[in-house]
């Protein structure tokens, strides 16, 4: 059970899942700070206050509340203005990935496997006569007579 357990932690999935982890409380504590420090102000100034807690407050004795429906429009509000910011967020990563340059292409295909293709296609067509193989050499065109195959 314990190699199994050692062998789970060790894939690079578990890895990567850590470490989103960690990255997801790191950047948690800057959006919150976004949202309440910069966004809630804002919407304070054009409301005249930045949350809606005292809306619709009940089961009030003594001047507390037991219950507010501001509370929970608040939450949802934050909620939505934090959903907004990850959006630009992401929204700003992907335009800098694509802005990298594009990965050079994969070198041409070896000699080794030009040939191969050649011998595919030539396969395909039926093409099993005599003729010339690349290295100039004659062949029959089938291998599997007991002829050893041309040497490049």
């Amino acid at each position: 059970m314990i190699a199994e357990f050692r062998e789970f932690i060790s894939r690079g999935s578990f890895i990567d899942l850590a470490v989103g982890f960690v990255m997801g409380v790191a950047i948690t504590g800057v959006v919150t700070t976004l949202v309440e420090r910069l966004i809630m102000p804002i919407i304070g100034v054009i409301f005249g206050e930045p949350n809606f807690d005292d809306v619709g407050q009940f089961a009030c004795t003594n001047g507390e509340c037991a219950g507010s429906v501001g509370a929970v429009i608040t939450a949802l509000v934050n909620l939505l203005l934090i959903a907004l910011a990850l959006f630009f967020i992401v929204k700003a990563y992907n335009k800098m990935q694509r802005a990298r340059p594009d990965e050079p292409e994969p070198d041409a295909d070896s000699d080794d496997v030009v040939l191969l293709r050649e011998i595919l296609d030539e396969l395909r067509a039926g093409n099993t006569g005599t003729g010339t193989t690349r290295t100039g050499t004659t062949g029959t065109g089938t291998m599997g007579t007991g002829a050893t195959p041309p040497t490049a």
